[in-house]
């Protein structure tokens, strides 16, 4: 810091940060991010204003010292893929509790999820009112321990699809809950819909060669193939759109006896 004033006061700062730091890994554990009081994030001897700039110029500038540690958080999504959208690929940082409503978070590296420019801009710098409001953090809430995306085959011309969420009756209601905020906040549907359209023109012509090579037992064909592909993909992702939608088209009559050729 060349600024000598705020270097020092920036200092003093250290403990209520660390504090301030405890405090959210003990609330995102327990998912009870929204019971935090915003003012207990306020910090005494620097502005708001002043830790945005700390992270926006000592961090996540290209040339800043932070860098290395921004860098680090973006090369730490798995397969360079957005978290939140499980899709796009990764391009920002995004503060899961906003920087400019807990600057004592601003440049807390758990505060700081990989992610797309679109999950970014969607989530907001909003507060969380209640449990179930909560949108999912990756490093903190575990969801793919059951399937819960599904697709429904939608008889058009041509065929799409329209995804949902569909939680198994044991997750945790208020989990159950958040995911289905997340996946509505983020407009997921759209998005997967989006991708399963493009999907669906690419296997097309595929799909015609298994079915006419296969005869009388064509559909059958086409669904058994549709089934392995969905369980290859299930092995990946249990909760990718891909498992989803293959799953969703080997369970449709209509898709495998030719509707993939509306």
């Amino acid at each position: 810091m060349r600024v000598a004033d705020l270097k020092k006061r920036l200092q003093e700062a250290e403990g209520q940060v660390v504090a301030a730091g405890k405090t959210y890994v003990e609330a995102a554990e327990s998912a009870t991010l929204h019971d935090l009081d915003v003012e207990d994030f306020e910090l005494t001897r620097v502005g708001t204003s002043e830790m945005v700039t700390v992270y926006s110029g000592r961090m996540a500038g290209k040339r800043s010292p932070g860098r290395v540690v921004y860098d680090a958080l973006i090369l730490a999504a798995k397969d360079g893929c957005c978290p939140l959208c499980g899709q796009r690929t990764v391009s920002t940082l995004d503060h899961h509790l906003p920087k400019s409503l807990y600057p004592a978070l601003a440049v807390n590296p758990l505060n700081l999820v990989p992610a797309c420019s679109d999950c970014n801009k969607l989530k907001l710098d909003v507060v969380p009112s209640s449990a179930e409001d909560q949108t999912l953090h990756p490093y903190f809430d575990d969801v793919e321990g059951q399937a819960w995306l599904r697709a429904r085959v939608v008889a058009t011309s041509p065929a799409a699809l329209q995804f949902f969420v569909d939680t198994a009756s044991d997750m945790d209601e208020i989990l159950a809950r958040r995911v289905r905020a997340h996946f509505k906040k983020l407009k997921l549907s759209f998005l997967y819909g989006s991708q399963a359209a493009q999907e669906l023109s690419n296997i097309r012509f595929r799909l015609l060669d298994i079915h006419a090579s296969g005869g009388a037992l064509g559909g059958q064909q086409v669904q058994q193939h549709l089934a392995a592909e969905a369980k290859s993909r299930c092995k990946a992702n249990v909760n990718s759109w891909q498992t989803a939608m293959y799953a969703a088209l080997a369970s449709s009559s209509w898709f495998c006896d030719g509707g993939f050729d509306a």
